[in-house]
């Protein structure tokens, strides 16, 4: 199955704003990519006007970032609200220019870690889906999926897995809600990222791609071949998105741990990751035949 390519602007730019957008889609249309992510870090720093007018051609998706003060679990009353607030904004500008989901970590702030026991997890769990609940309703009724994005251990506590995330979703998928699959946090927690693709099965609404180092795909120890033979499995017919960034930028950086140059240039970075995506597309194209 051919499948869309995109990349996230986060390996060029952060925060994504009116003011940067132009020219950095431009640049990725150039490049040959189809879609793009599209961060909106703050209620605001993207119009929906400025975006429809700047894709050429692209097609977009939304992905959120839980700075700190972005909490849907353990958290109090004004934090929630606020949160919810931002993601509402996320879920309208979506829908104003025809994303189909909007994606991210929607529980805690990246780099929130607690212990639970059993019975910690599970009203932790519940306090999540009565948080998501009306965000799962408005989602839904903009015709946009919320994707629930498991972590890697050493950025949640709450959401690690595939089989998690199922869980502690349950009723709200297939409702404005869905799982949105990282290959990088996959490679560090599940036994086998195909088998987890394969557990997310019909929930599956969104592909982040990157190597097991956070750089290009490909060339690198994931189980490219797994993952592809997986997402053709369950019929996943979305995008597969780079998402990977500059270590120039102090806020993503440092949230996402990336304290070196992952190539030479961000663009040889971009441009590695969609030769590989492209090609590994052909193949299995011709392997078809």
């Amino acid at each position: 199955m051919q499948r869309l390519i995109g990349v996230n602007t986060w390996v060029w730019e952060s925060p994504l704003t009116d003011a940067n957008l132009a020219p950095l889609l431009e640049k990725i249309a150039a490049m040959g990519f189809d879609a793009v992510e599209l961060p909106l870090e703050n209620a605001g720093d993207l119009s929906a006007g400025a975006v429809r007018g700047a894709l050429a051609g692209l097609r977009p998706w939304i992905v959120g970032a839980m700075s700190p003060g972005r909490e849907l679990v353990l958290a109090d009353d004004a934090v929630i609200a606020r949160t919810q607030r931002y993601l509402g904004a996320c879920i309208e500008l979506a829908h104003d220019v025809g994303a189909p989901a909007v994606c991210g970590p929607f529980y805690a702030h990246t780099g929130r870690v607690w212990r639970m026991d059993a019975a910690e997890r599970a009203e932790a769990y519940a306090q999540l889906r009565r948080n998501l609940a009306p965000l799962a309703a408005e989602a839904e009724a903009a015709g946009v999926v919320l994707g629930i994005e498991p972590l890697n251990r050493y950025e949640t506590s709450l959401l690690n897995t595939t089989a998690q995330a199922l869980e502690a979703l349950g009723p709200l998928l297939g409702h404005g809600v869905g799982l949105a699959l990282d290959t990088y946090h996959l490679g560090i927690e599940e036994r086998s990222s195909a088998d987890a693709v394969r557990a997310a099965g019909e929930h599956l609404v969104h592909v982040q791609v990157c190597g097991n180092d956070r750089g290009a795909p490909g060339g690198d120890q994931t189980d490219w071949a797994g993952v592809f033979e997986a997402l053709d499995a369950v019929g996943y017919t979305g995008a597969l998105n780079i998402e990977s960034f500059t270590a120039s930028n102090a806020s993503i950086a440092t949230a996402a741990s990336i304290w070196r140059p992952l190539a030479r240039t961000q663009d040889q970075l971009a441009e590695q990751g969609l030769a590989f995506l492209r090609s590994a597309g052909a193949r299995r194209q011709g392997d078809d035949l």
